[in-house]
């Protein structure tokens, strides 16, 4: 008996898990004129009509807003899709979804599925928090008494009690997307999309959001779309990069992925000057030492670099302080670089100053990173010259995190107690 149970355990593990989501050779067309796609519709009506079933090239005025797309999703999976936008995610998400059909393909879904697209999107703006609940789960096919035994959690999720009898119309962004993240999770769909609307809530409910999301990632299958690369492989084990609507990279290693999507941003743009009153020109900044690709310098994390900065001084008298900040692709300020034992002497005009400023030990995670060069009087005060993307760097390392920092570290103990 006891070896019948073992091989009994051993089956369920070993079991391989409900495939909820295929998607073969998907495509999708659009017009980019009205007119034009009035009558391309009123001629695939009549070749329809007359059985006329073979595959259309593209006519003109047409594009593919997505081209053979195909891939599975399992129970337990959760799917990254990124790109730039117009790379073809929402018309994607937007099939999967049901709303509108593709030219070519098939998907299949199985299971409640559950879409967070768009803002708002599937609430009745004139009926209140509650009364949606009850429709949205009624779409969901979850019977009255279901909806009854979660309607409180779902409000105590969504933190919008006081308001929750009000009409969905008079709600801010915020309690939109926490309404419609806590109908959609607490349900506890088969199959959960969700697109970009975690960007509009506060850090502490979007917290709150991933933590609900690992409760219920063994038991659904999410296909979750972000221009934040840190949401992106925090949650994915799985992601395709589309680009003008076609796979540019798919696959489980995720963070492959994201430096796909990272080096897209590589350009051969000068740097955008933000703001300059013409008292100094910044003629080349660069890092000491390594040669870019791309305008990008790629560093290896850990390591130890010379930033180079080469002024022109036009009508200062003195030598300007120089500050620097570090912002991510997502723009976001990580770190602020105030050099020590700026000597701020006595300058003639037209005299050429290049400064040098060591970073030690950069610990920035993984990913491409702007510097801002900024010269002004003293610290904060009388900005000259202020400029953004003055270096761009690439850190590198073979672990994707989602987090700003990876600090260095060592396991010196470990004890069974």
């Amino acid at each position: 008996m006891e070896q019948e149970t073992t091989s009994q355990i051993n089956k369920d593990v070993t079991e391989p898990k409900e495939t909820l989501v295929e998607v073969t050779g998907l495509s999708k067309k659009f017009c980019k004129d009205l007119k034009t796609s009035l009558w391309y519709g009123v001629q695939d009506l009549v070749s329809g009509y007359s059985g006329n079933k073979e595959k259309r090239e593209l006519r003109p005025k047409e594009f593919w807003a997505v081209k053979d797309i195909s891939f599975t999703l399992k129970r337990g999976e959760c799917l990254g899709l990124i790109g730039h936008n117009g790379a073809g995610k929402s018309t994607l998400l937007k099939i999967l979804n049901g709303l509108i059909n593709p030219d070519e393909g098939k998907v299949v879904m199985r299971g409640r599925v559950s879409a967070l697209i768009e803002l708002g999107a599937g609430f009745n703006p004139i009926l209140s928090g509650r009364e949606n609940i009850y429709n949205n789960g009624a779409i969901l096919g979850f019977t009255r008494k279901e909806i009854d035994s979660k309607v409180e959690e779902i409000i105590d999720f969504a933190e919008i009690r006081e308001f929750i009898d009000m009409p969905v119309q008079n709600y801010s962004s915020g309690m939109k997307v926490r309404l419609g993240f806590a109908v959609a999770a607490q349900m506890e769909p088969d199959v959960l999309i969700i697109d970009e609307v975690l960007a509009v809530g506060d850090l502490g409910f979007v917290l709150k959001c991933f933590k609900k999301i690992d409760t219920i990632l063994p038991n659904t299958a999410i296909v979750f779309v972000s221009h934040s690369m840190p949401m992106v492989s925090r949650i994915c084990n799985q992601i395709i990069l589309l680009e003008k609507g076609v796979v540019k990279f798919q696959g489980q290693n995720v963070s492959s992925g994201i430096d796909l999507y990272y080096n897209k941003f590589s350009t051969n743009e000068n740097s955008q000057i933000v703001f300059s009153d013409n008292s100094i020109e910044l003629k080349k900044a660069w890092v000491d030492g390594v040669v870019p690709s791309n305008n990008i310098y790629h560093i290896l994390w850990g390591n130890t670099i010379d930033l180079k900065f080469k002024i022109q001084n036009k009508n200062l008298s003195k030598i300007p302080y120089i500050s620097l900040a570090i912002y991510d692709k997502e723009q976001r300020g990580i770190a602020e670089v105030l050099p020590e034992n700026q000597d701020l002497k006595t300058i003639e005009n037209q005299d050429e100053i290049t400064f040098t400023f060591q970073l030690k030990n950069i610990y920035l995670s993984k990913g491409i990173y702007n510097i801002t060069f900024t010269a002004s009087e003293d610290f904060g005060f009388n900005v000259y010259y202020k400029t953004h993307k003055a270096i761009s760097i690439q850190i590198e390392h073979d672990k994707q995190i989602w987090t700003p920092f990876l600090m260095d570290s060592k396991t010196i103990d470990v004890r069974w107690c």
